[in-house]
């Protein structure tokens, strides 16, 4: 049957203390809405709605940034989460099919979790909600559940009664109906609570009254965490990178201190990968079968091929190509730049917007100069060159195959292949003067200092 999910996104989240909406809050270097939308798209998603609301021009912008179909509506007052679900009606009036509710602030539903809920309602539940044990479970909704195991109703916390509150299922938020359903039932909340909110738990009750049965799956605590502090944003940030450490050394990755080892939401790392301490993803990094991240390496936005080695302290920025063997050392820097299979940056040196041949050495202190204030330019550096150390490529240059620069250049001219590019000014030796200046000027600081 086809999904649609609906993302609540509207809340302002005013512990957090900022002027960005909490939902835009990064954890692994995304937004938590888009950790929302991730799971959305787990379940293949026919339709994502996300409801905005606190800061909706920017919630807008990084949902369809993400997803370009993603529909967005407006709550223009917050008055509790049935009526911020209402808003979706309109876009999903057409829509044939089961609706889940997630929460931009919750990042780490699992799809196994939404496939259970969703196995439930095609099981026969008219309304499926998720639950948890929870640990203090003081704050969160009740899950009152009948005599059969079915769940009779939601109560809020500050609405329960003393027998109610000793109960420890506790109500995620997320919930799932058939869209007719989910609708219908929505007209009929009140707000005759003592927050005067339309409560979407409301629709268990609901539905009970109506004779449809209600089921509550459930998972672990720590899958429902939601964000609203930065505290709890460190604490997601954690709960994230143990998952994705784990994950990694799962899938055959071999991480010999993981704790030190920081994932961005997209990292893919393939088998046979060694990443050493200190080595920091941001988003869209691919590293395939084979190859070595040393310690202290940060990279983003790039690819690296099989059995290449990156590092120590190494930076690839976005648009770094890596290709098959090639080694990039310490201190070097790559964006937007092709670095060919089995070429050698070893050490010190800075390479953008090039192409570096296979099989090509790129000596210390290399710099491709590739901006001029305004436009930037390529470097080509062919198979096999070997570019002297300290040289300075002034873009735009094209270094050919077997072709050499002499350390210390400045090229600002095309090399042919084979050919040797010398570029720097002629050395000249002055016999002696170098003995007679530091006599001269030791000789001058002594009469100085007589003087005082």
């Amino acid at each position: 049957m086809p999904v649609a999910v609906v993302i609540l996104a509207a809340g302002q989240g005013s512990r957090m203390k900022s002027d960005l909406p909490k939902v835009l809050h990064k954890v692994a270097h995304a937004p938590l809405l888009v950790h929302a939308m991730r799971a959305a798209q787990s379940i293949e998603a026919d339709r994502i709605v996300v409801v905005t609301g606190h800061g909706g021009a920017a919630v807008a912008k990084a949902a369809t940034d993400y997803d370009e179909n993603a529909l967005i509506v407006t709550q223009e007052e917050q008055l509790g989460t049935a009526h911020a679900v209402k808003q979706a009606r309109d876009v999903l009036a057409d829509f044939d099919g089961d609706v889940v509710v997630l929460y931009g602030d919750t990042p780490f539903i699992r799809e196994e979790t939404l496939q259970d809920i969703l196995s439930a309602r095609q099981s026969g539940a008219g309304i499926v909600v998720l639950g948890f044990e929870a640990a203090e479970p003081a704050k969160y909704g009740r899950l009152v559940l009948n005599a059969e195991g079915g769940l009779e109703r939601i109560v809020e916390a500050k609405d329960a009664s003393p027998e109610q509150l000793a109960i420890t299922l506790c109500n995620s938020g997320v919930i799932c109906a058939d869209r007719a359903t989910m609708f219908d039932l929505i007209e009929a909340v009140d707000n005759k609570n003592k927050s005067e909110e339309y409560y979407l738990t409301d629709l268990v009750g609901l539905a009970r009254s109506k004779g449809l049965p209600c089921a509550a799956i459930t998972c672990p605590e720590a899958e429902t965490l939601g964000v609203n502090s930065r505290v709890d944003l460190a604490a997601a940030e954690a709960t994230f990178q143990t998952r994705a450490r784990l994950e990694a050394m799962e899938n055959g990755t071999t991480l010999p201190a993981p704790e030190t080892v920081h994932f961005a939401y997209d990292t893919y790392v393939g088998r046979d990968v060694v990443i050493e301490q200190n080595v920091v993803f941001g988003p869209d990094v691919t590293v395939e079968s084979g190859a070595h991240i040393r310690a202290f390496s940060h990279l983003e936005g790039c690819h690296v091929s099989e059995a290449a080695v990156i590092g120590p302290y190494a930076r690839l920025r976005p648009g770094a190509e890596i290709g098959g063997g090639a080694k990039v050392g310490n201190f070097v820097e790559v964006k937007a730049a092709l670095v060919g299979t089995g070429a050698k940056i070893n050490h010190l040196s800075y390479v953008g917007d090039a192409e570096i041949g296979q099989d090509a050495n790129i000596g210390a202190g290399t710099i491709t100069c590739n901006y001029d204030g305004v436009f930037k330019h390529k470097t080509i550096i062919g198979a096999r060159a070997f570019i002297g150390s300290n040289t300075a490529l002034v873009a735009p240059v094209t270094i050919g195959d077997d072709a050499m620069t002499a350390s210390g250049s400045v090229v600002t001219q095309d090399a042919g292949d084979g050919d040797l590019a010398i570029a720097r000014a002629k050395q000249v030796n002055k016999t002696g003067l170098a003995l007679r200046l530091m006599n001269k000027l030791r000789a001058a600081k002594a009469a100085q200092s007589k003087d005082k």
